[in-house]
């Protein structure tokens, strides 16, 4: 069951992050953001709400709700509120990466950190997976930075590789602290968890939009509100499907599958946007393949 909610995840995920970059080629970047996280946070407030409902519980399982009328205990609700906040900082690392630095470089080190940093915090904390799941987590890792590599970009100088890397471990940094920190809020409920995280996180997006005098309800690019409304909805159900996967299984396990969310991301801008694919982000799905089919052994 792990492995069925990490790959759901995953799969939303990388769906989110497509529609986002989409809108990002149309609008600024900080009003995407804006648009995103509040989305997200509507969302998951309106279904918390409902938590209590006959459907709800039944679709996810009783006892995994948490109360609909109450958020649990204090730590739950600092753990959520943290992982939100670190969720939108390394949105904004990402972003800025992106901006000023070349992506090939910045892509597969956020992804790679942000699967390394919780799994290292699982294994200190005593998870001890087996073999296969040994096996398939590496192939998987290797999956991630394959995947994640971008086309068309020039090889990069030191010191622009060297600001990528910066870029690249700070928003890996802040991916792996929301991982692991939603993860320790979701012990206590999974609903309200996640509805606190995105709505810490619209803190910090919306914070960013009046500093920078962005004014994301003024975009009038092609389908870019309509866009991230759906971007910020699908990564709500992410954060859903992830919590509950960190429930049913191994921690480590689950962030790592979760983190193949790259390779959705690529296979979209393939069949969608008509992008080409380089053999080694091909490699790169063929692995991941392989990975999963080992943990899952």
């Amino acid at each position: 069951m792990v492995t069925i909610l990490a790959l759901a995840a995953a799969v939303l995920y990388g769906t989110a992050d497509f529609l986002g970059g989409v809108a990002s080629r149309r609008a600024s970047i900080f009003a995407v953001l804006a648009l995103t996280v509040p989305t997200g946070a509507v969302v998951m407030v309106a279904v918390a709400l409902l938590g209590g409902a006959p459907w709800v519980s039944g679709l996810l399982g009783h006892g995994g709700l948490g109360a609909p009328t109450s958020v649990g205990d204090w730590s739950a609700v600092g753990w959520a509120a943290l992982s939100g906040v670190c969720g939108a900082a390394g949105l904004v690392s990402f972003y800025a990466g992106f901006a000023r630095a070349p992506i090939s470089v910045v892509a597969p080190v956020a992804a790679l950190v942000s699967a390394v940093l919780p799994v290292g915090v699982a294994v200190a904390q005593g998870e001890r997976p087996g073999a296969s799941v040994i096996a398939g987590g590496l192939v998987c890792l290797i999956a991630i930075v394959l995947v994640s590599t971008q086309p068309g970009e020039t090889r990069p100088g030191a010191a622009s590789r060297l600001r990528a890397l910066s870029y690249g471990a700070a928003a890996g940094v802040g991916f792996g602290l929301f991982f692991l920190f939603l993860k320790d809020a979701g012990q206590s409920g999974v609903l309200w968890p996640v509805a606190i995280s995105r709505s810490a996180g619209t803190v910090v997006a919306l914070g960013i939009a009046l500093a920078t005098g962005t004014r994301p309800w003024r975009q009038r690019g092609a389908g870019v509100v309509r866009v991230s409304l759906i971007s910020g909805t699908l990564d709500a159900a992410a954060n859903v499907c992830y919590v509950l996967a960190t429930r049913a299984g191994l921690f480590g396990l689950a962030v790592v599958i979760t983190a193949l969310y790259p390779g959705m991301t690529v296979l979209l801008a393939r069949f969608v946007l008509g992008e080409r694919m380089r053999w080694v982000q091909r490699a790169g799905l063929l692995l991941a393949a392989v990975g999963v089919v080992l943990v899952t052994a």
